[in-house]
């Protein structure tokens, strides 16, 4: 998601981007045996209308979930389950789902109860944080425009989520230093084109990030990616390194006693000084491989993280490594 896209959000209110369940389902098929016996809180997301509530309601049984909370700000209002009558949609509401209890697996309204909260539904109001400290995990897409705020709630409160933010939102360093300190990683999914349902009011210039199917408008917000605490197998993956070190073909900053690696593929194998690469490497980063050093960013980005100033002649955020195992 553009910068300019992100303000727009924050001064519009309109951070109402609905996940697709494909893109729901392809991420969370690897973290299946983590969810058993969990208390799954999905505080961002209205159960009429949200995927994340479909996912996991549906699914209830097999991930042998103990409950499923979920919430949502009181200014939704779109009516898809039915569950209450229309002059109820703009207040905020949560549910409280233990499973299946007429034995055909498929969520009913008596099942679900829809309740209303005293409250707006924000995820950092009192009775929203009551709710977060009784949950496990929690799974949701935040709002980006507030994905900062988001993240500081999940480390105060130490819980385990698996969230969708913005590529950028790695070079936050509200955000980065939970990387640095390997308290956050990238999940599985982060690749491709992911298309988020938006409002039929939701202003979007660009054609090629728009696009409407039976009727519902969708909205492609760039470089979108799965942050997570949940243990993955690809982050215990080694990068296999082919290259080797030569002056001539690796170019030192200016400013900084450091090399700049243009693609992930290039990291040479046989450096042990520090490397500048790009922050598409941390879909990659194996702890027990490299360490990361820092970050450098410009372009609008946050500057000088962790004492790094910017790179001179790069636009582009630069994630700082040192390698663990030099061979």
């Amino acid at each position: 998601m553009t910068h300019d896209n992100l303000h727009t959000a924050k001064s519009q209110k309109k951070d109402e981007f609905y996940t697709q369940l494909a893109d729901i389902e392809n991420e969370l098929k690897h973290y299946k045996d983590q969810f058993r016996g969990k208390v799954v809180l999905c505080n961002c997301d209205d159960p009429y209308i949200s995927n994340f509530f479909h996912y996991f309601s549906y699914n209830f049984e097999t991930l042998g979930l103990k409950k499923l909370i979920t919430t949502c700000y009181r200014n939704q209002k779109v009516d898809l389950f039915s569950f209450q009558n229309a002059d109820e949609i703009e207040k905020a509401v949560y549910i409280e789902y233990t499973g299946d209890k007429d034995g055909d697996r498929i969520p009913s309204v008596e099942e679900i109860g829809v309740k209303n909260l005293k409250g707006d539904g924000d995820f950092r109001s009192k009775e929203c944080i009551e709710l977060l400290k009784e949950a496990d995990i929690i799974v949701t897409n935040p709002p980006f425009s507030l994905f900062r705020e988001y993240v500081a709630q999940l480390m105060e409160y130490d819980k385990k989520f698996l969230i969708l933010g913005s590529q950028n939102a790695i070079t936050y360093k509200e955000t980065f230093k939970y990387i640095k300190e390997n308290k956050m990683w990238l999940g599985y999914e982060n690749g491709g084109t992911k298309w988020f349902q938006v409002p039929d009011d939701y202003d979007i210039p660009t054609e090629s990030r728009k696009k409407i199917e039976n009727g519902i408008k969708y909205f492609s917000m760039g470089s979108v990616v799965w942050f997570t605490n949940l243990d993955t197998t690809k982050r215990h993956e080694e990068i296999d390194l082919y290259k080797k070190y030569s002056p001539e073909e690796y170019q030192k900053y200016d400013n900084y006693d450091a090399i700049e690696v243009p693609r992930v593929a290039d990291i040479p194998m046989d450096w042990n000084g520090l490397m500048g690469v790009p922050i598409t490497y941390l879909d990659k980063y194996n702890p027990e491989q490299f360490k990361i050093m820092g970050m450098s960013a410009s372009a609008g980005y946050d500057v000088d993280i962790v004492g790094i100033p910017k790179l001179v002649g790069f636009k582009d955020a630069r994630p700082l490594l040192k390698s663990i195992n030099t061979y």
